[in-house]
């Protein structure tokens, strides 16, 4: 039932955010992907955020905010505030990680011409209830044969201080 509600209050706010260029459908598709995603993690299940992703190419980038970023100057010379990963250190964070997990989104907006889309949204990160990390993201959608995968994820990362 709360999964039923979540799905009709997150459609009810893509719907009145969607893009000019974005098709009802692709909207619902495309939301599909993102409670998908956020089922994934919940359950610790990284095979299947995994398969949301195309299996070669896909980009992964963390980019610390200047507050984060001065935090982290302050502790380490030289850290990087652009950081290169990959999904598939994500999904394995997801897979071993013991702490109950929960991605929140807000204020989503979807555009899409039927074979390529972009959402773009605020997070907040919980672990174990406590907030760990929080931004903005986008990701970078194709439609291939199988439906709509992401292609690219990137998010900004302002984590609250200690």
């Amino acid at each position: 039932m709360l999964k039923t509600i979540r799905s009709l209050f997150f459609l009810s706010g893509v719907l009145c955010s969607a893009g000019a260029g974005a098709e009802p459908q692709d909207t619902v598709d495309i939301q599909h992907v993102m409670d998908a995603f956020h089922e994934a993690v919940v359950g610790h299940d990284g095979a299947r955020l995994s398969a949301l992703f195309i299996p070669e190419g896909s980009a992964w980038l963390n980019i610390l905010s200047d507050q984060a970023y001065s935090r982290v100057r302050d502790k380490s010379p030289a850290p990087p505030k652009i950081r290169v990963g990959s999904y598939k250190d994500f999904a394995k964070f997801v897979t071993e990680t013991k702490a109950s997990l929960d991605p929140k989104h807000s204020n989503i907006r979807i555009q899409s011409d039927g074979t390529i889309a972009s959402v773009y949204f605020d997070f907040v990160f919980l672990s174990d209830g406590r907030e760990t990390n929080r931004g903005s993201e986008t990701w970078q959608l194709v439609k291939g044969e199988d439906g709509w995968r992401i292609a690219a994820l990137t998010y900004s990362s302002d984590p609250p201080a200690p």
